[in-house]
């Protein structure tokens, strides 16, 4: 494990299991699982990831899990998880 969470992506971990395990459990573990698994392989290639003028002006990066962006530092060292957020959100107003 070579990446670190900010509160608002431990947070948004939180709010996606809760959201999802209201259906199902197993579903929301899942989910979870893979997006860990994702964290560990950008942690050892940060520029698999997209710049996203259109939603921040930030230097971060974003990569697509199942609905879910991960937004965080490519530069950081170990890689900075900034936000875990769905797409189906208003992700620009969320970055401001």
């Amino acid at each position: 494990m070579n990446f670190i969470l900010s509160d608002d992506a431990r947070d948004d971990l939180i709010q996606i299991q809760d959201y999802i395990a209201t259906d199902s459990p197993r579903q929301a573990a899942r989910v979870i699982d893979d997006i860990f698994a994702m964290f560990d392989k950008l942690s050892i290639n940060p520029r698999m990831g997209h710049i996203r003028e259109d939603l921040t002006s930030r230097p971060v990066r974003f990569f697509s899990v199942h609905a879910y962006l991960i937004v965080y530092d490519a530069a950081s060292d170990p890689l900075a998880v900034v936000r875990v957020l769905s797409g189906y959100r208003d992700v620009a107003a969320i970055l401001e």
